[in-house]
């Protein structure tokens, strides 16, 4: 089958997570979770046979990512209170050099998954969407 024209996919991931701003003011400052969604969608040329990439091999790329994340605390290395207490109560904790916004987790999944989508020389751009809420969400892409 001949197809030359680019072609987006997308798989979904989910996972559960606790995480706090404590900069924030209007409440999120507290410790607090939500049901992540994660949408990994990569563009390119689909192959011979018709795909762009197999979603067995996205899924070996993004699931050790979300594994790590799922039923965890996310916490920004510079947060003195979490700190203290994870180091009082040892619990399943992921320490990020960052505030653990939305934002800022879709750029650090993105660069956590570009290298490896980068070794599929089909591909050319890669999206990444962090689902905070069913209604929010945070947004980033890169051409690969």
């Amino acid at each position: 089958m001949e197809n030359s024209m680019r072609t987006i996919i997308a798989k979904d991931f989910n996972w559960e997570m606790g995480h706090r701003l404590p900069f924030h003011t209007g409440g999120c400052q507290n410790i607090h979770g939500h049901s992540y969604k994660l949408r990994v969608e990569i563009e390119g040329e689909p192959n011979e046979q018709g795909m762009v990439m197999d979603y067995f091999d996205m899924k070996a790329i993004v699931q050790p990512l979300v594994d790590r994340l799922d039923h965890c605390f996310l916490c920004d290395e510079s947060d003195a209170v979490m700190r203290g207490f994870f180091e009082a109560n040892p619990m399943n904790v992921c320490y990020v050099p960052f505030p653990t916004t939305a934002e800022n987790i879709a750029v650090h999944l993105l660069g956590e998954m570009a290298p490896r989508f980068r070794q599929f020389p089909a591909l050319k751009r890669l999206t990444v969407r962090v689902h905070e809420t069913l209604r929010t969400y945070a947004e980033i892409s890169i051409d690969l």
